[in-house]
């Protein structure tokens, strides 16, 4: 069976469908499971105290006491985020003797923050 008889290619009244071009980019689109993944991971840029403590995290290291000074906030709301953000993999932490210091977990998190503010400052 070829792949043209696997897609089925519903009749369309739009004149420049091109079932060629739907079959090739249906064989190019990732997996559910991992469009799942990238919409979670989405979800996360989706609440303003994680971008605050993203960002706080692209200038600095920092521990929950000192995030939590910064933005006005309590030690228990930003210890319950940063659990989220550990969780999805966009920060990391390491102890300091009886401190935990967090930090942006790879390159990748600095350059969807980077791409977001440039996105969202473009004129």
């Amino acid at each position: 069976m070829s792949k043209q008889e696997e897609f089925e290619v519903p009749v369309c009244d739009y004149i420049h469908a091109n079932p060629e071009l739907v079959a090739s980019l249906k064989e190019q689109t990732p997996d559910d499971g991992l469009l799942v993944r990238l919409a979670e991971l989405f979800k996360i840029f989706g609440d303003p105290t994680r971008v605050k403590i993203l960002y706080v995290l692209l200038e600095h290291e920092m521990c929950v006491c000192d995030i939590a000074l910064l933005l006005g906030m309590s030690q228990s709301s930003i210890s319950h985020q940063l659990r989220i953000l550990k969780q999805s993999s966009l920060v990391k932490f390491r102890r300091e003797g009886k401190s935990v210091i967090y930090s942006l977990a790879d390159d990748h998190v600095i350059t969807i923050l980077n791409q977001g503010f440039e996105h969202v400052t473009e004129s």
